[in-house]
């Protein structure tokens, strides 16, 4: 069978990695009888090239297509020599989204609060379409959300940073402020977000959602099918 690899970003915060593995187990227990392994471009271990042994599909835990998807990942398969195929990243997708907005949820947020403001916090990019995809998510949010408006911000790379965008919704009369993740784990850019954000509700990365887990075996499924397809 081919095997599953899951590769994330990597962190020194110990919480990064646990999150990436309670993930995986989900994906596990959706498809107990695929080979799911999990492992990191950088900062901790296991490594792709440690997990990287035989015939797999790697897919990227990944919300969008920066530098690292586009370049880092390619690279390591192929410097790894195994027959493998690199799928698409998660995003753009509406499960993340809907991830998304359950973490604002469980934070106590609800639609329809007009006195409420809403920042969409992101890693950011040199890559101007990355940073497009998030803004589109939070333009989105702004139309449907009854809220008193949605921004997309950014921890690092990319503007506006997320004080920046806190000014811009008071501005339209947000009386509070709630910060929804586009984070798929803990680490040092979500902690930054929640400093910046200083009393603001912050909600907590996707990490092991479901729909999420769902997502990854998508992602392994269309990379498999055009495999066999391109046989």
């Amino acid at each position: 069978m081919t095997s599953l690899v899951a590769v994330a970003h990597g962190s020194r915060d110990p919480r990064s990695a646990a999150s990436i593995h309670s993930l995986l187990d989900v994906v596990r227990s959706l498809r107990p009888d695929l080979d799911v392994r999990g492992c990191f471009l950088d900062l901790c271990a296991p490594r792709l090239s440690d997990v990287l042994r035989g015939p797999a599909v790697v897919v990227p835990l990944l919300l969008g297509k920066a530098f690292h998807a586009r370049v880092d990942v390619p690279a390591a398969v192929a410097e790894s020599r195994v027959p493998a195929v690199v799928s698409d990243v998660l995003g753009p997708d509406p499960r993340l989204e809907s991830a998304a907005l359950r973490r604002l949820s469980e934070a106590g947020i609800d639609f329809g609060d007009r006195s409420l403001g809403v920042v969409l916090a992101g890693a950011g990019s040199s890559h101007g379409p990355a940073n497009e995809a998030v803004a589109r998510v939070a333009r989105r949010w702004a139309r449907e959300s009854g809220w008193a408006g949605v921004e997309a911000a950014f921890a690092s790379m990319a503007s506006p940073d997320v004080p920046t965008a806190v000014e811009r919704l008071r501005a339209r009369g947000a009386k509070r402020i709630a910060v929804a993740s586009w984070f798929l784990a803990p680490g040092l850019l979500p902690d930054k977000v929640a400093s910046l954000a200083g009393v603001a509700v912050v909600a907590q990365p996707l990490g092991d959602d479901v729909e999420v887990a769902q997502l990854v075996l998508d992602r392994y499924d269309e990379a498999l099918a055009r495999q066999t397809l391109a046989a």
